[in-house]
């Protein structure tokens, strides 16, 4: 059975790092678009990241962009997204998702496995 597992997640201060992974087990995933989200507590899911099977494509929201890389090992089955520059807003439950069509999208519809989700907490 898929599964998406997401570890890395933490208390950081404000200007911080973290390296967020998302294994991945019963199943290959390298054919599969990869994609992070958030939610932070009263507010709706949002997309973060997104990369293609390929590599060739990545996207990013606004927020985000410039202080978060999405990057994925294939051979590992793993996701990754390292966080620079933390903020209080970046304050969230992140999870993964796998789509097996699309190039990293930005709607949570598209995605067909999604893992448990890890709470990321940016707070002096």
């Amino acid at each position: 059975q898929a599964q998406l597992v997401e570890s890395g997640g933490g208390l950081v201060q404000p200007g911080g790092s973290l390296r967020l992974s998302c294994a991945a087990s019963g199943r290959t995933f390298s054919s599969y678009a990869m994609g992070w989200f958030r939610q932070a507590p009263g507010k709706e899911r949002e997309f973060v990241a997104g990369r293609s099977w390929s590599g060739r494509y990545t996207y990013y929201v606004d927020s985000v962009r410039g202080r978060f890389t999405i990057s994925r090992d294939n051979a590992k089955n793993t996701v990754y997204l390292q966080m620079n520059s933390l903020k209080p807003e970046d304050t969230a439950v992140y999870y993964c998702a796998a789509a097996k069509y699309g190039d990293g999208s930005t709607t949570a519809s598209v995605y067909d496995y999604w893992g448990q989700g890890t709470q990321v907490t940016v707070s002096s």
